[in-house]
């Protein structure tokens, strides 16, 4: 026998077959549920069946994160997932990833219809998006005028900065009328020179969200000129307002600590702007007075004064060196006044007077070199050291001239 396989084999080749099909790789059910079994494990097994038939059915752990009710006998339940086979007993069943009450399917459905109609226009690009201001002054709120969302943001804002104004535009945000509602809301703050708009309510149902999902919603968000910030449900809960807005808040109470400042943390800031001007003053004043100095210094050596005050300096200088020339010559003058008044007092008269020797001269004066010059009987002045003496000539004797050989 030719071409005989395993049951295995088989199964596998089905499986193949079915993982291969692309419209069964994500498929919308619907059906009624039945033999719905929670596992320890966290698995739920279940059928989904209507009257012409049943399929099986598991939702594995990891995929209940998207399941907001607990499923029970008789529900009636839209499945998303993918068709494959279980090898084992060989038989398909349904891989479910989401369930979705029916009439929440439906609105699902439009939902991810709208939101890829708006992502191919470009309402959730990130260029789009307008910058939330760090220091608002006037926020409008567009929410019910009663409900736990706008006492939490009224007393969040209180607590944060009591000094910012809250204006509420008190919309529907539920029901048929909620959509018209939130987008006059939208319109009339974006005209009052706001500095952001919040825009929200607190959890639901997909039903009672549905208002922000809306096309009029996502138009009014993305044509408004003040930012906006989306504060829409619970944390898990996303909305096309969401992805509109220019900044997605998980909860109301969260959107007012986005939007309202902390006026401890502005006080901080602007204490630390000062620290930090009063440095950069500093660090600026030290050098103008750095520069001031050395601009200073160098008009003082191009000034005239500076001029003056070097050409006086150069003159002192001068007069000192003339000084010590002066004082130089004459201590060099009395040295040599001193040596020529010393050879000049050995050739005095004076000096050979001191030692004994008389000059000797006429009665008017005329010296006397010789004893031819002199006869016995004349009158003679002696000059001694001391004084005068007239003397009588008794008697001459001529003793020659060595010079010429007499005697």
């Amino acid at each position: 026998m030719k071409n005989v396989y395993s049951v295995s084999q088989v199964n596998q080749y089905i499986k193949g077959l079915i993982s291969e099909d692309y419209f069964l790789n994500r498929i919308y059910v619907r059906g009624e549920v039945s033999n719905c079994k929670y596992h320890s494990s966290g698995h739920i097994y279940f059928t989904l069946k209507d009257r012409g038939g049943a399929i099986p059915c598991v939702m594995f752990a990891g995929s209940r994160s998207g399941l907001k009710f607990r499923m029970s006998e008789g529900q009636q339940v839209i499945v998303l997932g993918n068709i494959s086979v279980y090898e084992r007993d060989g038989r398909y069943q349904l891989y479910a990833r989401e369930i979705l009450m029916e009439g929440q399917g439906l609105l699902y459905q439009q939902y991810e219809a709208l939101k890829k109609e708006l992502t191919g226009k470009g309402y959730f690009a990130p260029e789009h998006k307008k910058p939330i201001p760090d220091y608002p002054e006037r926020i409008g709120i567009v929410t019910a005028r009663t409900g736990a969302a706008i006492q939490d943001m009224v007393n969040i804002s209180t607590r944060r900065n009591p000094y910012v104004q809250l204006i509420l535009y008190p919309a529907l945000v539920q029901g048929e009328m909620a959509a018209a509602s939130i987008v006059r809301g939208i319109q009339y703050l974006d005209t009052q020179g706001l500095d952001v708009i919040i825009i929200g309510r607190g959890g639901g149902s997909i039903e009672d969200l549905w208002a922000f999902n809306e096309r009029i919603v996502a138009e009014a968000v993305y044509r408004c000129k003040t930012p906006v910030i989306s504060a829409v449900g619970h944390e898990t809960d996303v909305t096309i307002a969401d992805f509109v807005a220019d900044l997605r808040a998980p909860t109301p109470s969260a959107a007012a600590e986005l939007a309202v400042p902390e006026r401890r943390e502005i006080l901080q800031r602007i204490s630390e702007q000062q620290r930090r001007l009063q440095m950069k003053m500093e660090e600026r004043l030290n050098l103008y007075r750095s520069v001031l100095g050395q601009y200073q210094l160098r008009l003082k050596h191009a000034s005239p004064s500076a001029r003056l005050d070097e050409y006086r300096q150069r003159l002192m200088s001068i007069e000192d060196a003339m000084g010590q020339i002066l004082v130089d010559k004459l201590k060099d003058g009395r040295y040599r006044l001193a040596l020529y008044s010393e050879r000049l007092s050995g050739l005095s008269p004076l000096k050979q007077l001191e030692r004994g020797y008389a000059l000797i001269s006429r009665e008017d004066g005329t010296a006397l070199h010789s004893v031819q010059e002199v006869s016995a009987g004349d009158t003679l002045n002696v000059r001694l050291l001391d004084g005068q003496v007239k003397a009588s000539v008794l008697e001459t004797h001529f003793e020659g001239s060595v010079e010429n050989g007499k005697e």
